[in-house]
């Protein structure tokens, strides 16, 4: 497996010293992520480089640098883990607390009041306490990104960054949850008493296909938004990319056979998303006949890997394979989108080379897109629930959020998560 790693290297300030450096990275095979300039000083530059590596690998990539002459390995970065020192969320006091007056006001006997109208018209908690605000991110640590099942505590990182991304992105407070339990009804029970404390849950990185149910249940049993983002987020922004593409290459996406290459909670949330849409011709392979048999229940049909290249359109993988797919079995025009990260079943690149029309892999096609302004459009129109229009709505403000010959915005784009808050309140039915 890739991991990201960071190089710190010292060159002098002479053309091409970097050049050297970099073209040793490329012949070593490795993907460069990032470079950026930490110092110059005495006719010196020392350079931070973010590449991706394999395990193992960096005795290989050192052992070539050391056959420079002019450049020298300073050391490796712990950059990623002091962003992480501490961790990345906080709560803050709205108000300052700065009198007597305040604190009686917000603590007792003030709050009393509060309280009262609260039990009174328990609405005015929308109102009155940061419920509108709130999103419980929970997670039970079974599917964390790529690395699979590694215990809730070590997936709180990936959490902690939802919710860093839910306040950046759209000023909602998540809330990390950690749940230790193999048990559906025991995870939906504790989420199920701790729900009043917030305005909707978020789901994430639970294993399938325990997903399904514990979703499926938690929307049943609560008056709340709840969504497992590997499932529908994911297929938002898959579908937008989707529109673009489709675009791109003059083609209705509803006319075209979309294939499915694994059918976890990513692959068959956009299967769902799809068939929503209007997608008829759904196909999909998976190791495990009981997830087939789930794209079956959406009224797709389970095949080969080979048969989903030969007859898809569009191909879109899901599995956690690395180079699960083969460049020659990419047929001219196809779109391939292979989504599993850190590494894709076959590298955009590849895809192309091979006759792909378009290609694009996870690093672009990310649920960072959606799920901000899902949480933020379904609060403000007090939803009670997510519905397929709501995904459908952001998938549409994605896909018109870029320029034309690009398949996705920048995450970092901030209109964006507000025009997908937007569509999304437009789309929801209050109280329904």
């Amino acid at each position: 497996m890739k991991i990201p790693e960071i190089l710190q290297v010292e060159t002098p300030q002479v053309p091409g010293s970097l050049a050297s450096v970099l073209n040793v990275i490329a012949e070593a095979g490795l993907v460069l992520e990032h470079v950026t300039t930490l110092r110059r000083e005495q006719g010196r530059t020392l350079w931070e480089i973010t590449l991706e590596i394999e395990e193992g690998a960096q005795e290989d990539l050192l052992r070539r640098l050391s056959s420079l002459p002019s450049a020298r390995f300073v050391g490796w970065s712990d950059r990623v883990f002091e962003r992480h020192r501490g961790g990345k969320v906080e709560m803050h006091s709205r108000i300052a607390i700065a009198t007597q007056q305040i604190l009686r006001d917000i603590y007792t006997p003030g709050v009393a009041r509060v309280c009262l109208a609260i039990q009174k018209d328990p609405a005015k908690a929308f109102e009155y306490t940061a419920l509108a605000r709130t999103v419980a991110v929970i997670t039970d640590g079974s599917a964390i990104l790529g690395l699979g099942n590694i215990g809730p505590r070590a997936g709180l990182p990936v959490i902690e960054g939802k919710a860093a991304l839910l306040a950046t992105f759209v000023g909602l407070s998540g809330i990390p949850i950690l749940i230790e339990s193999t048990s559906i009804d025991h995870m939906v029970d504790v989420v199920r008493s701790i729900a009043p404390s917030f305005g909707a849950i978020l789901l994430e990185d639970i294993s399938a296909p325990r997903c399904f149910e514990i979703e499926h249940k938690l929307r049943a049993r609560l008056a709340m938004p709840v969504l497992h983002d590997d499932q529908h987020a994911t297929a938002v922004v898959t579908l937008a990319a989707l529109l673009n593409a489709t675009r791109m290459t003059g083609e209705s996406l509803d006319g075209l056979v979309v294939g499915l290459v694994g059918l976890g909670a990513a692959g068959l949330g956009i299967a769902q998303l799809l068939r929503a849409f209007g997608v008829q011709r759904l196909i999909g392979t998976d190791v495990r006949s009981e997830a087939t048999g789930r794209l079956a229940q959406l009224g797709g049909q389970g095949v080969t890997l080979e048969e989903v290249l030969r007859r898809a359109h569009v191909v879109i993988a899901q599995t956690g394979v690395k180079g699960l797919i083969p460049a020659k079995l990419i047929r001219r025009g196809q779109i391939i989108f292979a989504l599993s990260n850190p590494d894709p079943e076959i590298e955009a690149a590849q895809a192309l080379a091979a006759g792909a029309a378009v290609a694009a892999d996870g690093k672009s096609i990310n649920n960072v897109l959606a799920f901000p302004g899902l949480f933020a459009g379904a609060l403000r129109a007090r939803a009670v629930r997510f519905s397929d229009t709501m995904l459908l709505a952001a998938a549409r403000a994605i896909a018109a959020a870029v320029p034309p010959g690009q398949l996705v915005p920048d995450p970092l784009n901030g209109t964006v998560h507000e025009e997908v808050a937007a569509a999304v309140a437009a789309a929801a039915s209050p109280g329904g």
